[in-house]
């Protein structure tokens, strides 16, 4: 019995791409497939960061490759698919990942701004999706896609967190209109809506001479019941579970992984 349970996450044989993978939740994500068997594609800008995931993983006995690929750029996209196909095989599991915050009130916001979030963190994700699907489609052996949204796209979180918000409500639409056009050829598409995650993004915030610290991670606790900040490693069991056969009729979920915040009435609190 303990051996099935095991073959349920067993991911050997798959080939996964993990964008945004230099640092952080995509980091560990790509280490969490490639020690269930998968093959990783590390995708990012950060070239050093690619190397240094790649090296980590192949000195654990998995195949891995890294991409340098800049999601606001189209033809990067394409050329990446083109690369993993020659290289290490069709992906089987995709993993998008890549996401950028511009802070902006909505009165205040540049269309510049404002299509810059939109460009990589919505359009990106759809190229991205578009080319692993087409070639899922075309193989014909189904396949898994899951983005990591975001509960900014399941509440509004304000503070500035406009044009973000925004684009992680339509990757949840996203995820869900895929699912249902996709199922059909067994391509199971999902989100994870992480709440705030100990990533570098968030470091540099409390690092902002513009911010106190210690109250805006008192602010973000209020509203977090398991009152701790998530860690990137705690995405790592979803991703796993829901790109494997555990998770084989499930397609077209928003999953919280939170720490209770989607599940507190906005007018409740944690505490008495």
């Amino acid at each position: 019995m303990p051996s099935q349970q095991h073959e349920l996450f067993d991911l050997s044989g798959q080939v996964a791409l993990v964008t945004g993978a230099a640092t952080g939740i995509g980091k560990e994500i790509a280490f969490g497939l490639a020690r269930q068997g998968a093959d990783i594609v590390v995708s990012d800008i950060d070239l050093d960061g690619i190397r240094s995931v790649v090296e980590t993983i192949q000195s654990e006995g998995r195949r891995a490759i890294g991409i340098q690929c800049d999601n606001a750029e189209p033809k990067q996209i394409h050329e990446m698919f083109i690369e993993i196909d020659r290289s290490i095989g069709m992906v089987n599991i995709l993993i998008n990942n890549v996401g950028i915050i511009v802070r902006q009130h909505p009165e205040e916001m540049t269309v510049e701004e404002w299509e810059k979030v939109i460009k990589v963190n919505l359009t990106g994700t759809f190229l991205c999706s578009q080319e692993a699907g087409k070639r899922m489609i075309a193989a014909g052996g189904g396949g898994c896609i899951i983005s990591i949204s975001s509960i900014a796209g399941w509440t509004a979180l304000g503070r500035g967190n406009f044009a973000y918000s925004v684009s992680k409500g339509a990757i949840n639409q996203l995820t869900r209109e895929l699912a249902v056009e996709w199922a059909k050829y067994g391509i199971r598409v999902n989100a994870i809506l992480p709440a705030q995650v100990r990533t570098t993004y968030l470091q540099r915030l409390t690092e902002d001479p513009n911010f106190d610290a210690d109250s805006l991670i008192h602010d973000i606790l209020k509203g977090i019941p398991l009152n701790r900040i998530g860690e990137p490693s705690d995405i790592v069991g979803p991703v796993v579970f829901l790109a494997s056969d555990a998770a084989a009729f499930i397609t077209g979920a928003l999953i919280p992984v939170d720490g209770g915040n989607t599940a507190l009435n906005a007018g409740g609190s944690k505490d008495w």
